[in-house]
């Protein structure tokens, strides 16, 4: 009996959700004079309002929207198919629901009693914090308020019970944190609160809840004050770029590529660290650390070819807790260096009128350029410069003129060289 009577309800209903009951407007007042909170409950529900009031004696309600014809019923817990004809609603009881039915529309309400689930102030005391966590202990009550839907289902009301409290957050992309409010809503307490360790000094302050405050009653409670013990880092790491046109460089966006490669490592860290460290390895999990530096503000030279992995930690006072970065990978190439044979300088501006080496990971250079009488034309102490084809200020003569290098790759590989320079279509001059 009682299936075919939900049953007849979900028919009656699907056909009463076609009409619009947006015209309704029911407004609760408790015997204090204090109104009812209105809540827009989800459509799945069936309900058209839920109404939370401060207490549940004494609740009147002022409608319009409706005839003098329309007709009232009341649900309990068991939902609207066992509803029943209320005669009588001057004075409405709380935990029960309601159906206004008008020319054939329906509009659903549930009343919830919010003294029968108050938020009582008491303590907010830190209980523990540690590396990842911290807790804390309300003595007060705030625990769950509901409401029922149209078939029985109790549903939870959020009592948007805010906790607050300072803590670090990195600046965008930059190594640097600034200290933020952190908020957190409570739909309700227990008796502990869990929450990520704040990274900063802080009192942690509950407010609430939102009818509360609705009521002009809210309720502030604050906690002592925590030394943090989290730490945390903020960290950037940059490689200087070199502009030579002439130097073989990586063909993605990697760190490292023709050394010397310089580098750039800057880290912020939280409140609690005391220990910082930036490590340089030649294994990805750090086995084999071959230099370490304290300072948190370091600029690097990696001139030996090899692929290296950079990060940096921190820990607090303790060591207990400690951070970590991600691995930078630093891929350092072998060495090459070739050199042209030809060039016209002065023929043609910005085509092929200056003598330049092709190189990568080249750190030490040394080239001295003669004619053939052995006078030196030019002398040359690094790989990105280059000859434009003058001595004393003049182009030299086309013809035939002898380079002598001495170099030292990355990679541990010593160059000399020399040969021949074949100067073509000079402008002399």
């Amino acid at each position: 009996m009682n299936t075919l009577r939900l049953l007849l309800y979900y028919i009656i209903a699907s056909a009463v959700f076609a009409f619009d009951a947006s015209a309704v407007s029911v407004r609760l007042s408790g015997k204090s004079g204090s109104r009812a909170v209105m809540i827009n409950p989800p459509a799945s529900t069936g309900l058209n309002a839920v109404y939370v009031v401060p207490a549940s004696e004494g609740i009147s309600a002022e409608i319009s929207g409706t005839s003098s014809n329309a007709e009232w019923y009341i649900f309990d817990s068991r939902g609207a198919a066992f509803a029943e004809l209320l005669t009588d609603h001057e004075t409405l009881s709380a935990d029960k629901g309601y159906i206004i039915e008008d020319s054939g529309s329906k509009f659903y309400f549930w009343i919830t009693d919010w003294s029968k689930a108050p938020f009582i102030a008491g303590n907010l005391e830190i209980e523990t914090s540690d590396c990842s966590s911290t807790e804390l202990i309300f003595t007060g009550e705030a625990q769950r308020l509901s409401y029922q839907t149209i078939t029985g289902r109790t549903m939870e009301i959020d009592r948007e019970i805010i906790l607050s409290y300072f803590t670090l957050e990195q600046n965008g992309e930059t190594a640097a944190f600034n200290q933020i409010i952190q908020t957190r809503s409570l739909p309700f307490i227990n008796e502990r609160i869990s929450l990520p360790s704040p990274l900063c000094s802080t009192r942690f302050i509950l407010t609430g809840d939102r009818f509360l405050q609705e009521w002009n009653q809210e309720i502030e409670i604050q906690s002592g004050i925590l030394t943090p013990t989290a730490v945390s880092a903020a960290v950037s790491v940059e490689q200087l770029q070199r502009d030579a046109l002439n130097e073989q460089k990586n063909g993605d966006s990697s760190f490292g590529g023709s050394a010397p490669v310089d580098m750039i490592f800057r880290a912020a860290v939280s409140d609690a660290v005391v220990f910082t460290e930036w490590q340089i390895s030649t294994d990805p999990e750090f086995i084999n650390i071959i230099l370490r530096e304290r300072s948190p503000e370091w600029d690097y030279t990696f001139n030996e070819s090899g692929t290296y992995y950079v990060r940096f930690m921190c820990a607090n006072a303790s060591g207990e807790c400690d951070w970590f970065s991600d691995n930078y990978m630093v891929s350092i190439g072998e060495s090459r260096l070739r050199c042209p044979n030809a060039f016209s300088p002065g023929a043609s501006e910005g085509v092929n009128d200056e003598w330049k080496v092709s190189y990568k990971s080249i750190i030490s250079f040394e080239c001295h350029i003669f004619n053939r009488l052995g006078v030196k034309m030019a002398e040359l102490h690094d790989p990105s410069q280059g000859w434009n084809g003058k001595y004393k200020g003049s182009f030299v003569k086309p013809g035939v003129y002898y380079y002598v290098i001495k170099a030292l790759g990355a990679d541990g590989k010593k160059y000399n060289l020399s040969g021949d320079i074949n100067i073509v279509g000079s402008r002399s001059r």
